[in-house]
């Protein structure tokens, strides 16, 4: 059975210097931070501005036909797979299911939030299921009791750890009846614990909706507090936006992962490690996670020393300029695997069954690794992983100036800088040791 799911597959024949590649992107880094103490003294991204959208293009994308449209379209496809992953080809060289979840949605939905904002939260088909089921039993939406304010986004944050967890290590991870299963199965759970604690649930516990929430604050197109349309700044959304419990541990989980997947690239993991040994996978998964997390709480208590702020409030308050970092590492390990290996999903929804049919002129067709060459691979994978880091960098600065003491934001920020820089130099390192 073929194993998907690792980002990193496309190429390895990338014509890159891999140790002028680490000292580069370091340095490049290092430079922006040096460059921002000296010339960014004042705090410029406002999260009330941007420039307002036509009211025509407005008026489309708010209206609520185009909204119920795309959630049935969603539902309709979400259920398409479940019952081509439980009733099509056992085989996962021939269901689309396991392309479907791993490459097209789980890729293609950190994209389409970084361009188009929080799309998950207007077509979550099971925020589609809620209300229906609402509706049928005339439960109230707003559930039986208040989700608890601590939570925060703890349960996406566990939500989105088993999924890569399944997704990077878990032994049989493609194939195609366990894929059904599990999508029905969270569903169920997710749905079930929103007739209890209200369809607030969905925006907290749904690791997916999360996930293209908290992406969507890099995105161009925002709203401001007044419900208008903008177009802004990127990063404004992430000097905007409330931080909220576990969203540090949520954003350490999507660094250390795709840090996790570089690293079971390199030669030192594959000849040391039995890629199929699934203790020795949850033990590294873990170990990726809780170094960046430690990074990172270790530059805020240095931080919070340097600048005698508390050091129980600025993990939080920061913990939202890590999100460029998490979207660079996806962009990086998984650009290549969505567009290569992304095509096996239109592939085989040609014949979704297996029965010979060519719905969409498709069958029989293989991967065109034409359309991405090697140098385009490397290009994309060395800046996203730097610009990333760079706009971590950036946004952290922002933050420091609005929210920290006057006069303090460089020296306050020096921790943070030796992190990125770090940051930088070892996932460009895992990156290129392939």
């Amino acid at each position: 059975m073929r194993v998907l799911a690792h980002g990193l597959g496309g190429r390895s024949d990338l014509p890159l210097d891999a140790v002028a590649a680490i000292v580069g992107g370091g340095t490049a880094v290092a430079v922006s931070f040096l460059a921002l103490t000296l010339a960014w003294k004042r705090p410029r991204l406002d999260p009330g501005g941007g420039r307002p959208l036509p009211p025509a293009v407005a008026r489309v994308l708010d209206s609520a036909r185009v909204t119920l449209a795309a959630r049935a379209l969603v539902l309709a496809a979400a259920a398409f797979v479940v019952v081509v992953a439980l009733a099509g080809p056992r085989e996962d060289t021939a269901n689309l299911a396991p392309w479907a979840l791993y490459v097209t949605f789980w890729v293609g939905l950190a994209l389409a939030s970084v361009v188009a904002g929080p799309v998950w939260k207007r077509v979550n088909p099971l925020r589609t299921l809620h209300a229906a089921l609402c509706r049928l039993t005339g439960a109230s939406a707003e559930g039986r009791r208040a989700l608890p304010p601590g939570w925060g986004y703890r349960p996406a944050a566990g939500w989105l750890t088993a999924f890569v967890w399944l997704e990077l290590v878990a032994p049989g991870r493609s194939d195609p009846r366990l894929v059904g299963a599990l999508i029905v199965a969270y569903a169920a759970v997710n749905v079930g614990l929103a007739l209890v604690y209200g369809r607030e649930w969905f925006a907290r516990g749904d690791g997916f909706e999360v996930y293209s929430s908290l992406l969507a604050r890099l995105c161009p197109l925002g709203r401001r507090a007044d419900g208008v349309l903008v177009l802004r700044t990127p990063l404004t959304g992430l000097v905007g936006g409330a931080a909220g419990p576990g969203l540090v541990l949520t954003a350490c989980v999507l660094i250390g992962s795709t840090g996790f997947d570089g690293v079971t690239r390199t030669t030192y993991w594959r000849d040391n490690v039995d890629p199929a040994d699934p203790v020795a996978g949850t033990l590294g998964l873990g170990c990726a996670i809780a170094a960046v997390a430690v990074l990172y709480t270790a530059a805020m208590a240095a931080c919070a020393a340097l600048t005698g702020q508390d050091r129980r409030v600025l993990p939080g308050r920061f913990a939202a300029t890590l999100l460029p970092i998490a979207f660079g590492y996806t962009l990086a390990h998984y650009f290549s695997f969505f567009l290569l290996e992304g095509q096996m999903t239109v592939i085989l929804a040609s014949d979704p069954f297996g029965t010979g049919l060519d719905l969409l002129g498709s069958t029989g067709h293989r991967i065109d690794y034409g359309l991405a060459g090697p140098s385009l691979i490397a290009q994309v994978q060395v800046n996203a992983i730097v610009l990333g880091h760079l706009a971590a960098t950036l946004a952290a600065h922002e933050m420091a100036l609005r929210t920290g003491p006057a006069g303090g934001a460089g020296r306050g920020q020096a921790p943070v800088a030796v992190v990125m820089v770090a940051l930088t130099c070892a996932g460009l390192f895992a990156l290129l040791s392939g």
